[in-house]
């Protein structure tokens, strides 16, 4: 296969391989591009729950990220658990300082075991200086109702929080509703002019360790192959479902995700 496009993940390692960078590398090559990485906190962690998380000095992840960018370059970012306000500005200056296009945020802020991965303080610079240098922000409920401080029980709760994110200065919103206790599942893209909403029936399972971190990614490189935004999420959305239902199962928590699923683009035109 013929490496499509260049993507670079700005990410924690998770130990267990189910999320993060592990996840993230996983992703993108399955699905034909090439992953570079800048580690940003080494985890110790499996499907039951987060032990330990170890920052890396800020210092390290700018070089981590410009000696990819100096001689490689990339088509997409993906950016991922960022940790503590020096590493967020860090990223922030470099995502100016080289004009930086189809920036994908996870905002990372919760584990799935409900460990938290970010403090307020870094949360408040994140919304004020990151979210404005990103092509599009894709929070879950809960991370949404972080930061908009508003609760969401609803499709329509959604959609307002996803339109106060755009207030923010976020270009675009992917809003994941996995977690409204609902038989249909609404992810919905909102951007300045357009809602569009990606219904489908929720999958029982437990094996969602790494859906957020994978989508994201997912995400990153179909719009480093040059595809529209609602063609990558639509994409992206389809690929992490497949990956669920051909989890493997593993571990006693919430287990990892099939990412070496095939996964066909012919089948799904928009």
């Amino acid at each position: 296969m013929k490496l499509k496009s260049k993507v670079l993940i700005i990410a924690g390692s998770d130990s267990s391989g189910g999320a993060g960078i592990q996840a993230d590398i996983k992703t993108v090559t399955s699905l034909g591009s090439y992953a570079m990485t800048a580690i940003t906190a080494v985890t110790a962690q499996n499907t039951k729950s987060v032990k330990a998380i170890i920052s890396i000095s800020p210092k390290n992840v700018q070089k981590q990220i410009t000696m990819i960018l100096d001689d490689i370059g990339t088509n997409a970012i993906k950016i991922g658990m960022l940790h503590n306000t020096k590493i967020i500005k860090c990223v922030c200056n470099i995502l100016k300082k080289y004009k930086l296009k189809n920036v994908v945020l996870d905002p990372v802020m919760i584990a799935k075991g409900g460990a938290q991965l970010i403090n307020s303080n870094s949360i408040t610079y994140l919304k004020k200086n990151l979210l404005p240098l990103c092509s599009v922000i894709t929070p879950n409920i809960p991370e949404a109702e972080i930061l908009t401080g508003h609760s969401i029980l609803s499709k329509e709760d959604m959609i307002k929080a996803a339109k106060e994110i755009i207030s923010m200065g976020a270009k675009n919103v992917l809003l994941k509703g996995g977690h409204l206790k609902n038989k249909m599942i609404f992810d919905i893209l909102v951007s300045r002019n357009v809602i569009k909403v990606f219904p489908k029936r929720k999958i029982k399972t437990k094996n969602t360790h790494g859906t957020g971190c994978t989508l994201s990614s997912a995400l990153a490189t179909f719009l480093s192959q040059k595809k529209n935004i609602y063609k990558s999420c639509k994409f992206s959305l389809k690929y992490v479902d497949q990956a669920i239902y051909s989890a493997p199962g593993f571990g006693n928590g919430y287990g990892p995700l099939n990412h070496l699923v095939s996964f066909n683009l012919k089948n799904n035109n928009a």
